[in-house]
């Protein structure tokens, strides 16, 4: 496939701008349905909202919030009336609104004016929910209540509506996102040209994901957290997936190889990884369907969609553009050396090599420092508390933040989440007094009843975020309303966010199993190891520890939130613990995957657990680790996004990526595996048979084996010597065939001379080590004539086979 996409890459590029394009434009012309569906069966506040819905259905729209306060005097000065009468009363005739509450207008407004008389607010219900308001309306609104300000009164307004236009503009993180992505892979390049390619396919990825998951928004419920959270994801993949082919291709031409035959060889290895790596971030997303909530159907779809084409661009599209660039994926410097010197060596140098070779000398040091490190900043996670963030989270300079700061001054931190008792039968009258009597309760007030039920709307003596509200639900719930024998649920935007915390928090511990589960049965397969992906499940949940114990740090505890621009400290979003998971769980298996597929190879190919360890890490280290750079970059430019859960989830994400490239995958896995040796690659022979075979490697040629049309045995002799030309004695040579079968184990003389015996002609593996030296391996193409093979050991060097 690859090589028919190179060769045919001005039609695959035609395919996919096609594609890209035509998705673009059906999407526009649809627009966008993005519902967010926070139905949690089974549950109180559903009952309530159930209720309230049949008695109350004029009441569908969103509700916002205009508050203003004076300085001298109160709010009921004919100056201040005079100033604020005319903004609402213009509001309320604005097509879209369905009607404005003043505090003016009678007794009944009179409750709408705090006791002091400082503080005052009126309510603006929309004819549509939030997210379908017109963003031009809401800024109308806006303008025309702040046009009112000054003579001492200051006027803020707050609500779900409201906040949507004092977000940043749309694609802002994201373009800041990509150009950090460009500067960390031109340095890691060197070329124009290969820094564009991972940003392309990343682009492409991106923009039909989005566009088909806006087009599947009209047939399905689909968040408007999905499309967010789907570039979020998208973005870093894309670049990621790109980036390891990318490359490998790369080292393919500067050993001398063909561009067609470097990207056919990169795809076939690289590729390989990439589509196993996007099947296992597929998987994990898909592991939020256990949860049944029907608020991440739309997340899975979008997300899941977004990583599906980013890997089809990755192997059908990307080769394509290497076809278009040739040798120009290779910097001008590169490819002057590469004419006037020739193929570079096949061996791994600079800190990686050197780092890895420290890893394998000192395993249990650098393992207790990893661990260590993990265990200190996973110690916050103890206090992990979920809940819902609001507008109190906003940054301060924020009108929607100020709004809700003036209303708990001037009426209670409680009355920013009011608590709605919604009852359909009993003695209303003894279940109010019951409330009114609770401890923790400021204010109660009954509505007047319709079809039956009525709603009394309790406000908190504490602020919505508070443990001391959650009690308050409890409370009602379990003594008060039974002690009235009334039939009776409590709902309200902060009894949903408790309830949607209490089932999330429940259904946790087998969405983690889940997604566990099935990541150690693919790696299981893959590898055909037992421990290989025991160890890889044991690292992604210290990894989730970890990011989680700095993300309570961070927004929990408030540490660095002033810095980052954030607002104000709060408890964790109760639905981020499952997508950060899901994100987490595939994103550290992609890492595994480059990671342990190169060190199988190598195993593969010597049966040496201490050199595929050693070779392994070497050779992908400084990609992971500017992939994870990449990740950390586009993570944390959704700080800037404007939406508090983009924000928390980027952090999350931006932390787990760093500690689990740059701690555990560089770290603590390679000395885990350098101490269990080769039970890494253990596997019951029973198992072995019953499993399917699916090769993230190519697979391996036939083994050489003698052939009518073939001479007899032969040999394979020369020298050992060091740097300085001088013989290496008791050097240890060992042939292997290309499967990784010991043929022949030889030592060198004294004059560093050695000879080894080869059953047929045939292609086989050499390799050399002697202790104080560098391990050396070729592979060698033997006829039927005896091949002069001289070797080169140089001390300290950590050499492998490409």
């Amino acid at each position: 496939m690859a090589r028919w996409c190179y060769r045919h890459r001005l039609v695959v590029l035609l395919l996919w701008v096609g594609a890209l394009l035509g998705l673009g434009a059906a999407a526009s012309t649809a627009g966008t349905d993005y519902a967010n569906v926070f139905s949690l069966p089974n549950t109180d506040s559903k009952r309530a909202y159930d209720q309230m819905e049949k008695a109350f259905p004029e009441r569908a729209g969103d509700t916002d919030t205009v508050v203003w306060k004076v300085d001298t005097g109160t709010v009921r000065d004919q100056s201040v009336q005079s100033r604020i009468q005319p903004a609402l009363e213009k509001i309320g005739k604005m097509a879209g609104v369905g009607g404005v509450t003043s505090p003016y207008a009678g007794d009944r407004g009179a409750a709408q004016i705090s006791a002091n008389g400082k503080i005052a607010y009126a309510q603006i219900t929309f004819a549509e929910q939030a997210n379908a308001v017109p963003k031009e309306l809401v800024q109308d609104v806006v303008d025309t209540a702040q046009g009112a300000r000054g003579g001492g009164v200051h006027v803020e307004l707050g609500g779900q509506a409201i906040q949507r236009v004092q977000e940043p503009p749309t694609g802002l993180a994201e373009m800041i996102g990509i150009l950090a992505a460009a500067v960390v892979l031109f340095l890691a390049f060197g070329s124009l040209f290969a820094m564009l390619l991972p940003i392309g396919i990343a682009i492409f990825g991106v923009g039909t994901g989005l566009f088909s998951t806006q087009l599947l928004s009209h047939v399905t419920s689909v968040p408007d957290l999905a499309p967010l959270l789907a570039t979020l994801i998208g973005l870093g993949v894309g670049i990621d997936y790109a980036l390891f082919i990318v490359t490998r291709h790369r080292r393919g031409i500067l050993r001398g190889m063909d561009p067609e035959e470097s990207a056919v060889t990169a795809l076939n290895t690289s590729g390989r990884a990439v589509l196993f790596a996007g099947g296992t971030v597929c998987i994990a997303l898909a592991g939020m369907l256990v949860t049944n909530l029907r608020f991440l159907d739309g997340v899975v779809i979008g997300t899941s969609l977004t990583v599906v084409f980013s890997v089809l661009a990755a192997v059908t599209l990307l080769p394509a553009l290497l076809g278009f660039l040739g040798s120009r994926v290779l910097s001008r410097r590169q490819r002057r050396k590469l004419a006037a010197d020739g193929p570079e060596p096949e061996r791994a140098s600079g800190f990686a090599a050197r780092w890895s070779a420290s890893v394998q000398k000192r395993p249990r040091s650098i393992a207790v420092m990893a661990v260590v490190v993990m265990a200190i900043l996973a110690i916050p996670v103890l206090s992990l508390r979920l809940g819902a963030t609001d507008q109190g989270n906003d940054d301060a300079s924020t009108t929607t933040r100020q709004a809700y700061d003036l209303l708990a001054e001037g009426f209670g931190p409680g009355f920013n989440g009011p608590l709605q008792v919604v009852s359909t039968s009993g003695d209303t009258n003894k279940l109010v007094q019951g409330i009114r009597s609770t401890a923790g309760v400021a204010q109660v007030a009954a509505l007047p009843p319709a079809q039956g039920v009525t709603v009394i709307q309790v406000v908190p003596t504490t602020s919505p975020q508070s443990e001391k509200t959650d009690q308050l639900i409890d409370t009602l719930r379990d003594k008060v309303i039974p002690d009235a024998g009334a039939q009776a649920h409590v709902g309200g935007v902060t009894a949903i966010s408790k309830d949607f915390s209490t089932v999330t928090g429940d259904r946790l511990p087998l969405f983690i199993a889940t997604i566990i589960g099935l990541g150690f049965l693919l790696l299981m397969v893959a590898f055909r190891s037992l421990v290989v992906p025991l160890t890889a499940a044991l690292m992604n949940l210290i990894a989730a520890a970890a990011s989680f114990g700095v993300l309570v740090a961070i927004f929990q505890w408030g540490w660095g939130l002033s810095l980052l621009g954030l607002g104000k400290e709060g408890p964790i979003n109760a639905f981020l613990p499952v997508i950060m998971l899901s994100l987490l769980f595939g994103l550290s298996m992609d890492y595994q995957v480059f990671l342990v597929s190169r060190m199988h190879e190598e195993w593969v190919h010597t049966k040496d657990n201490a050199r595929a360890v050693r070779v392994g890490l070497a050779e992908t280290s400084r990609v992971i680790n500017s992939a994870a750079l990449i990740m950390v970059c586009v993570f944390l430019a959704f700080v800037l996004s404007g939406d508090s859960g983009a924000a928390m989830a980027g952090v999350g994400l931006a932390a787990a990526v760093a500690l689990d490239a740059f701690i555990l995958r560089t770290a603590l896995v390679p000395a885990a595996m350098h101490l269990l040796g080769k039970s890494n690659w253990w596997l019951p022979a029973g198992l072995e048979k019953r499993l399917p075979h699916l090769a993230v490697e190519p697979a391996e040629e036939p083994e050489s084996l003698p052939r009518a049309s073939a001479g007899g045995p032969t040999v394979v002799h020369g020298f050992v010597r060091d740097a300085e030309g001088a013989p290496v004695d008791g050097a240890v040579l060992t042939l292997l065939s290309k499967g990784g079968r010991q043929l022949d184990r030889v030592t060198s003389l004294a004059d560093g001379s050695y000879i080894v015996s080869v059953p047929a002609p045939g292609t086989y593996l050499l390799s050399a080590t002697a202790s104080s030296y560098g391990a050396r391996a070729r592979h060698i193409v033997v006829t039927d004539e005896p091949l002069v093979h001289d070797l080169e050991l140089t001390e300290g060097e950590v050499d492998a086979v490409n």
